[in-house]
């Protein structure tokens, strides 16, 4: 019987053991691997499972099953409230943004001395925008004896209107401010401006093209991927905008800006219903993701993959 020769690895020493290129590659990722489980994984399995419990934060959890999701359906008006709410603020805000945000990316790709400066002009509402000071100094403004009614006086239009006291305005308040924060969505289409080449505008001059003729047939087509992008982005930054709504109208007048995170927040922090809201927040995943599937299943049908 012939002897059979184990091909065995040699065992590594410590130190080569470190050197390795996928023990370098764990180390480098921990953090966020370490962050994405504690942050992310786990609030969430933990929210799944109180959403299948009677939990308001004060007592142990005690097991229901689905009836959070059968009294979401079934019992809440609010929440058919709120879901009305937060789609007409989503669909007509992102849209107006996005629209915004192509214009001035167009005016500012032409370069001058105060490029620069004009495009941090316009970045810098994305980056305050949703903050806690903004949305109080917005509030301030369109108040009763506040600066939007005192450019309408200075004009010669007299204004008492209460904005934020109206149900057919207020809404409008919040949508104007999310429009007016579309200096991230400026810059991606700046950028994918200049990804087209000039040459094929110059073919389409010689051609006789109009402008509109260009943008139609040249930009506006290389352009879909990246509204495709963009829509995607800011349709979810819709569905979950809080901070404007909170601070600003916290869902008055009669419930017309009660957008749907501001109800959980409700449900789960004034109302003691925790386990109700991480139901709520279970569906409106379930929403999100329903959204973004429809936007993705009709992007063959619109966007533009064939690369220049």
């Amino acid at each position: 019987m012939s002897n059979v020769v184990l091909n065995r690895k040699p065992k590594l020493s410590l130190g080569q053991w470190l050197n390795q290129e996928h023990v370098a590659g764990v180390v480098c990722t921990s953090p966020f691997i370490i962050g994405f489980l504690v942050f992310l994984v786990a609030p969430m399995l933990l929210s799944g499972y109180y959403a299948l419990c009677d939990y308001d934060i004060l007592s142990a959890p005690q097991w229901v099953g689905l009836q959070n999701f059968v009294d979401i359906f079934t019992k809440d008006a609010k929440f058919v409230k709120s879901i009305g709410v937060t789609f007409y603020f989503a669909l007509v805000s992102v849209p107006l943004r996005l629209i915004f945000a192509l214009l001035v990316a167009m005016i500012l790709l032409k370069n001058t001395k105060l490029t620069g400066l004009y495009r941090s002009a316009y970045y810098l509402p994305s980056i305050i925008g949703g903050s806690v000071a903004v949305s109080i100094l917005w509030k301030r403004m369109f108040a009763i004896d506040g600066t939007v009614n005192v450019l309408l006086k200075s004009i010669g239009i007299e204004s008492n209107m209460a904005w934020l006291g109206n149900t057919s305005t207020a809404i409008w308040t919040l949508i104007i401010l999310a429009v007016w924060q579309f200096g991230s969505s400026m810059l991606i289409f700046l950028s994918s401006l200049k990804q087209i080449p000039a040459t094929l505008y110059e073919a389409a001059k010689v051609d006789g093209a109009s402008s509109g003729s260009q943008f139609f047939r040249i930009t506006l087509p290389l352009l879909t991927p990246t509204i495709f992008f963009n829509l995607v982005m800011q349709m979810i930054n819709g569905f979950l905008a809080f901070t404007q709504c909170y601070i600003i109208t916290q869902g008055k007048p009669m419930n017309s800006t009660l957008f749907y995170t501001v109800y959980m927040y409700q449900q789960a922090f004034e109302f003691n219903h925790t386990g109700y809201a991480s139901a709520l927040a279970w569906v409106m995943l379930l929403i999100v993701g329903a959204f973004t599937g429809i936007l993705f299943l009709t992007k063959k049908f619109w966007v533009y993959d064939g690369g220049l």
